[in-house]
């Protein structure tokens, strides 16, 4: 008679069935050991109806359960033959007891933000009030003050003016300063503004554009400076020094060229 049975029972003992299955179902101690996640040494403690390595009787039954699956077998009756060799399943605890604890235990006390934020506004409102019921004597006074702060525009004085920059005038002896080894040219827009165009002797482009009244462009090459006046007669033009005397006509397009012993019209 196996280890653990009983006087009046003879079916082989829950360790003796598990192995005898593990047997027949051709698989070895470490092969159980590594599918189940039980330990080696538990597994050959239970095979030997040894359950004190197992922690208890709820980790007891689920190792029964686990290498009973493990090796094929049904679980369920060698369980119950484990709980009528150890004293059967513990009684469950009573639910009841438990509500009952749970609902007679007092809450802790929480801090009643509802009535600290109606204290709150109703501080703001109250202070708003007072405020608005002593300030109805103000109006007028400030009206006064702020009235009495208005500059006089009519006696304000007015920003004194900059005086205009007198017209830049060509300068006589500027102009006579031009170097002899070059053509020198230079355009004032005297009496209204003129498109102009300027090229030196290769007919690289100088300036192309509009000479605004007042406004004056200066030229020079080695060679020779070539000219479009799109309204000469608002030019006043100086070559090499010298004020160029021809009298152009408003509105009258002039080609002229110029070189170093000129003012000659080219």
């Amino acid at each position: 008679m196996s280890i653990g049975n009983s006087p009046e029972d003879d079916r082989p003992s829950i360790g003796r069935v598990l192995q005898q299955a593990r047997i027949a179902a051709g698989l070895t101690v470490e092969e159980v050991s590594s599918s189940t996640r039980v330990r080696i040494p538990i597994v050959h403690a239970i095979e030997e109806d040894d359950f004190s390595r197992c922690g208890g009787d709820v980790y007891a039954r689920g190792h029964i359960r686990t290498l009973a699956r493990a090796v094929g077998i049904d679980p369920e009756p060698l369980v119950e033959q484990y709980d009528a060799e150890h004293g059967g399943r513990p009684a469950p605890t009573p639910a009841a007891p438990l509500f009952e604890a749970e609902r007679i235990r007092s809450e802790p006390r929480r801090p009643n933000w509802t009535a600290a934020m109606v204290a709150a506004i109703v501080a703001v409102v109250g202070f708003v009030g007072f405020t608005l019921f002593n300030g109805d004597d103000e109006p007028s006074n400030t009206a006064q003050v702020a009235e009495g702060s208005t500059p006089d525009k009519a006696t304000a004085k007015p920003a004194a003016s900059k005086p205009a920059d007198p017209k830049p005038v060509p300068s006589e002896s500027a102009i006579a300063a031009a170097p002899r080894d070059k053509v020198t040219v230079k355009l004032s827009a005297t009496q209204g503004k003129s498109w102009i165009s300027a090229k030196d002797h290769n007919g690289r482009l100088l300036f192309d554009g509009l000479l605004l009244q007042d406004e004056s462009k200066t030229f020079q090459d080695k060679e020779r400076i070539d000219l479009v006046l799109g309204d000469a007669g608002a030019i006043e033009l100086f070559v090499n020094g010298k004020k160029v005397e021809d009298q152009f006509e408003p509105g009258q397009v002039e080609r002229l060229s110029y070189t170093k012993g000129d003012p000659e019209v080219g």
